[in-house]
């Protein structure tokens, strides 16, 4: 995406917008670090030594490639999901952390940009977490690029209602198995944030 950075005011909508989310025991379980300006380059010499220290053997190319991450548009927002110490279950609370991302994209594309929410790699690695101050229950939900597309997004294939829907709480039949990558188990993610796979 490309275009200027959104003015102060689209940014500050966009936010109001993100906290305006389902959030049980009020608990605020997320908050958002803004990059713009230099500070995308300057995290992304980060995001580049992250690889080079997983990847000693990468080419200079590759590593250009990493750097220039954040660079892909004009503003990038990262979404911390951070659970606090209630009642309220984790899982709850993280969850709240992902509504808050999609209500940023939906922000972003009323005010006329374009907005993607990634991940990637770097969301997970101990080396980037330590550059963000992550607390260990921390953990990156998304980072959200917001610019203006450069071309009309394209669809990708759904799944029809009728298959995932189910009319019998008996005998709920329609789960959406034959959309799993049969094989390759489930990928979690342990206190540390490291990485498990399991088959």
């Amino acid at each position: 995406m490309g275009g200027d950075c959104p003015p102060e005011t689209d940014i500050k909508t966009m936010l109001e917008a993100a906290m305006r989310v389902p959030d049980h025991g009020k608990l605020n379980p997320w908050w958002f670090i803004v990059f713009k300006g230099d500070d995308r380059a300057a995290f992304g010499e980060i995001i580049k030594t992250a690889w080079a220290a997983r990847e000693p053997q990468s080419t200079p190319e590759k590593l250009a490639d990493e750097a220039k991450r954040l660079m892909r548009a004009p503003l990038v927002i990262a979404v911390i999901s951070a659970p606090r110490e209630s009642t309220v279950p984790v899982w709850e609370q993280q969850l709240s952390a992902g509504a808050a991302c999609y209500n940023l994209c939906l922000a972003a594309n009323a005010l006329g940009y374009g907005a993607n929410w990634l991940t990637e790699w770097y969301a997970f690695d101990p080396a980037i977490r330590a550059s963000l101050k992550l607390q260990s229950t921390e953990s990156v939900a998304g980072f959200i690029y917001i610019g203006t597309p450069e071309k009309a997004p394209e669809e990708r294939p759904r799944p029809a209602p009728e298959t995932l829907r189910n009319d019998d709480f008996r005998n709920a039949t329609n789960r959406g198995n034959e959309y799993a990558k049969q094989g390759l188990g489930y990928v979690t993610h342990g206190p540390d944030n490291s990485v498990y796979k399991s088959k």
